[in-house]
């Protein structure tokens, strides 16, 4: 059974039970670090601890909620390794996993999307990474973990 480590903050508390009954529904397993409740936490602990539990092996990906998306998407791509998404759409979901092979993916709880979440969420999940001419750049992304 593929696995996942989702993580969110006090904003996103209904859209992190929304993801985890979802993926449960379709065949993943999901270890929900979490809060469950709007009792305020810090975002870049929510980012660390669930980046930190990715990078232990095992997980397909991660996916991260916070108010916005923003400040728990900042947060992880800080951490060596991660690329992680904050997609507007399908079709950005999509593509962050085709060329970007993005292992994370977050949201925003307290955002109105144009799209169902779910529906970018799945559009993540299908898609595959391209290689090639990708992989050059994806290195390049990476790199830079270590130029600065």
């Amino acid at each position: 059974m593929p696995s996942v480590v989702l993580a969110n903050d006090h904003g996103a508390v209904d859209l992190a039970v929304i993801f985890a009954d979802y993926l449960k529904k379709i065949g993943y397993e999901v270890n929900h670090l979490g809060v469950k409740t709007n009792d305020s936490v810090d975002y870049p602990d929510m980012a660390k601890a669930a980046c930190d539990e990715y990078k232990k092996g095992g997980y397909e990906f991660g996916i991260l909620l916070c108010g916005t998306g923003i400040g728990i998407s900042i947060s992880a791509n800080k951490i060596d390794g991660i690329r992680c998404a904050l997609p507007q759409n399908s079709y950005a979901a999509a593509m962050a996993r085709r060329h970007n092979n993005a292992n994370f993916i977050a949201f925003g709880g307290r955002i109105n999307y144009s799209e169902d979440p779910v529906e970018m969420l799945d559009a993540f999940i299908e898609a595959a990474f391209e290689g090639d001419r990708h992989q050059r750049r994806v290195d390049k992304i990476m790199a830079l973990e270590q130029s600065c």
